[in-house]
């Protein structure tokens, strides 16, 4: 057993109770309070506060002391933000799913926003007149995920405890979940009987395990080899239901529509996909292009990309399977005339990636990013090779979460375009 962290009594002793004022929300979702403590000569000492909206006034009580900031937890409200709502979920605060069901909706657009604005400036050193857009809305904010993966431990004596996700408290035995509100009314129908399916096959399971619940065409899969079927505007996709793809289907057409708008200006003629995933933007895309080229580490999801322009009777878009840096191996497009869309996983691009993208150098990309933190991390490889930052636009994929999507558009600065 491993033993517990020591507490460190500095500047504040363990459970001391402090009235704070909210200034800001944290790209963690947690509220942000500054104090100043003289008994150890320090001013605007941070505290993070979860559940907590800027502009109220709390009661808190401290859990940790780091390096440079203390946690804290939310005793009371004192003066509550006018912006506060009740919650949806009777286990927000418990669970670990969601950051934001406290907070009016308009509000939570307002702080995405303003954190990917702070982002910038911090994380990638942007400090000009570069303004983010406001977010865009999803259309739905609350029922919107089309896939939940819900957990449970390894069968004690033939039985399963709780089916769910991990609790915002920590700990390793997961909260009880018999309804998401963030996820799809189809999903929410099905899981009381996989829940009692599940625990009936309790003495099948050998390890701990993941369900998997993903809503298509009105009703809900379980395998993880079945075909996943979803409308994106006037396109059909395939892909396996356990493969990527983006789960709220709400917001897809507006997403894929403003990507394409930025992939298009400037007139290129052509389009490299990295992480194309089964081919969900290429494809959106590929009636601005003469041709378009995606490539994905994974087989089979390039495999149904393939498979997917076929469905859709789109003849110049091909696709590969191979790392994302790979592509400029065998790329024969003119980087005058490329725009190069770049949709990595959560850790961003791989150096081997940037290096290999810089050199080709297309004359626009547009990164896609569900982490803006490495987005912005990745910005300045982009702005030491000659990008210029275009276009910064929020979309909230994720409502009640802190969580969200972000197309940075980068053009490359040529000796015409700088004078």
């Amino acid at each position: 057993m491993r033993p517990a962290k020591q507490f460190k009594p500095k500047p504040f002793p363990k459970h001391h109770e402090l009235e704070l004022k909210i200034h800001a929300l944290s790209n963690q979702g947690d509220g942000v309070a500054r104090i100043d403590v003289p008994s150890h000569g320090l001013t605007d000492w941070v505290v993070f506060i979860p559940f907590t909206i800027p502009g109220e006034t709390i009661k808190a009580r401290i859990i940790s002391n780091k390096k440079n900031c203390s946690l804290a937890e939310l005793i009371t409200i004192i003066e509550p933000s006018t912006h506060r709502v009740t919650p949806k979920c009777p286990l927000f605060q418990k669970c670990g799913g969601c950051q934001y069901q406290h907070i009016a909706y308009p509000e939570q657009l307002h702080w995405k926003t303003r954190q990917v604005q702070e982002l910038l400036k911090y994380l990638a050193g942007i400090t000009d007149e570069i303004t983010v857009n406001p977010a865009i809305p999803s259309p739905q904010t609350y029922n919107y995920r089309s896939k939940l993966t819900p957990h449970f431990r390894k069968p004690y004596n033939n039985k399963i405890s709780n089916i769910g996700f991990v609790s915002k408290q920590g700990g390793r035995e997961y909260l009880d979940i018999t309804n998401c509100p963030i996820a799809m009314e189809e999903i929410n129908t099905a899981l009381p009987a996989i829940r009692k399916q599940t625990h009936n096959l309790s003495k099948t399971y050998k390890k701990d395990t993941t369900l998997l619940l993903r809503a298509s065409e009105g009703h809900v899969e379980t395998n993880p080899n079945s075909i996943i079927s979803e409308q994106v505007d006037n396109l059909k996709f395939k892909f396996l239901a356990s493969d990527f793809f983006q789960n709220n289907p709400s917001i897809l057409p507006a997403f894929t529509q403003y990507a394409a708008h930025q992939a298009k200006q400037g007139n290129n003629n052509y389009l490299i996909d990295a992480y194309c995933g089964s081919g969900l933007f290429a494809l959106s895309l590929a009636k601005h292009f003469k041709k378009v080229v995606g490539v994905e580490v994974s087989e089979t999801s390039a495999s149904w990309a393939r498979q997917n322009a076929k469905l859709n009777n789109i003849n110049n878009a091909e696709f590969t399977a191979a790392s994302a840096e790979a592509i400029f191996k065998t790329i024969i497009f003119p980087p005058a005339e490329t725009t190069v869309l770049i949709d990595p996983p959560r850790a961003g691009c791989s150096p081997e990636f940037l290096d290999q993208l810089t050199r080709f150098s297309p004359s626009r990309c547009v990164y896609i990013s569900c982490e803006p933190a490495t987005q912005m991390r990745d910005l300045k490889t982009f702005q030491q090779a000659g990008y210029k930052i275009q276009d910064i636009q929020p979309f909230d994929l994720f409502p009640q979460t802190r969580h969200l999507e972000c197309i940075i558009t980068l053009e490359k600065q040529t000796a015409d375009s700088k004078s």
